[in-house]
């Protein structure tokens, strides 16, 4: 099942079934006909990072921020090499935005770090960002953790159609992982006991 996920409101707006010799890439775009989409920020994992749902989300009125992988060739690769040098450099003559959380709580300590990067002319060393409908901005999401002496740093990458707005864009990526944290499966077995998943 692909669910959209209205995470404001801890809402399911919509399901489809993905057909068993298919995938998300399929059923995302039925979703994608919700009514109430203008306005809205789309957020969907790198499966979803698909030029034609990009372009089906701006023709929709609404903005989004895809997760970049692997699976898009070289894109993932060049969002990492831009952001590589803009560290280095300190992001010297380069148009970008920063912010960053400090949560603790349960024995850790997590600092989140979003930057953002919507120059033009760095965007256009993006190999395919040319290509991608509503591109404004790449972003980077580093989360530390803490526990102890033990720490743990992850860095995720984005591309999104938003104003460049680290603090916007690292507000949408983690509320997009709500349906997984407040989103409970229910169905009734055969036996007729109710199950939760």
């Amino acid at each position: 099942m692909v669910s959209a996920w209205a995470s404001e409101n801890s809402l399911v707006l919509g399901q489809t079934r993905v057909d068993q010799k298919s995938n998300e890439i399929t059923a995302i775009p039925e979703l994608l006909k919700l009514p109430d989409l203008p306005g809205c920020i789309v957020t969907i994992a790198a499966m979803g990072c698909q030029k034609k749902i990009a372009r089906q989300i701006v023709s929709r009125e609404a903005d989004y921020v895809l997760a970049v992988k692997e699976n898009q060739g070289r894109l993932l690769e060049d969002v990492e090499d831009l952001f590589s040098c803009g560290q280095r450099t300190g992001f010297e003559d380069m148009q970008h935005d920063f912010c960053q959380t400090l949560d603790k709580g349960h024995g850790r300590i997590k600092t989140r770090r979003c930057w953002t990067i919507d120059d033009p002319e760095q965007l256009s060393y993006v190999e395919t960002g040319r290509n991608w409908p509503g591109l404004r901005n790449i972003g980077m999401v580093t989360a530390e953790r803490r526990r102890g002496d033990q720490v743990s740093v992850e860095s995720r990458y984005y591309i999104s159609s938003l104003e460049s707005d680290a603090g916007r864009l690292l507000q949408a990526t983690r509320s997009h992982w709500g349906i997984e944290n407040r989103l409970h499966w229910c169905w009734t077995s055969p036996s007729g006991k109710t199950k939760a998943g």
